[in-house]
């Protein structure tokens, strides 16, 4: 954590970048929040879950950043009073298995180019997944289930808060609407 901290040359201004559950529930206190494009990295379900969103016995899957594409999400600017406190807190949430690898990178806002810190699938990691087919996916979200609720619920929520947030994520919509139909259907 202190590493990332002292990667920035000032302490003041730092940004977080938002493309999953971050965007519904940032559990971070904020003073901005823009929407931003992150080139080079997309959203992808490839990080399983075995206590969120799943069990050890059935782990399900969460947002990660892969290598390649475009991904949209937002900027959320930190308050500037207590940053080590503040990382601390993102650092239990986003870091608890050392999956991701944070890396400060650009991101484009309507405001203009701000560097911020993104957690990168680290797909060294044995909770990576791979990849998985459409059909994996939502047996997996259907199926998994932990201590925050039901995998399918994590899946539809964040393609409902993308789309409030006016993000676009055609992939995404299509899997939460097959979950949903599924889900409907009882199949």
């Amino acid at each position: 954590m202190f590493d990332t901290l002292s990667a920035l040359e000032e302490q003041k201004d730092i940004w977080i970048f938002g493309y999953g559950s971050l965007i519904w529930r940032p559990e971070f206190a904020f003073e901005e929040a823009r929407p931003a494009t992150l080139h080079g990295y997309s959203r992808s379900l490839c990080l399983w879950s075995c206590i969120n969103r799943g069990t050890p016995e059935q782990p399900g899957l969460v947002f990660g950043l892969k290598s390649g594409g475009i991904c949209e999400g937002r900027v959320f600017r930190l308050p500037n009073e207590d940053i080590v406190g503040q990382f601390r807190a993102l650092w239990k949430r986003e870091m608890p298995s050392e999956s991701y690898i944070p890396m400060w990178l650009d991101c484009q806002t309507p405001e203009g180019i701000v560097k911020a810190l993104v957690f990168v699938m680290d797909t060294q990691s044995c909770a990576y997944t791979g990849e998985l087919s459409e059909e994996e996916m939502i047996a997996i979200a259907l199926t998994a289930s932990g201590t925050y609720g039901p995998c399918h619920e994590y899946v539809t929520q964040t393609a409902e808060a993308l789309t409030a947030a006016g993000i676009k994520d055609e992939g995404l919509t299509q899997l939460s609407q097959k979950i949903k139909a599924r889900l409907a259907t009882g199949a």
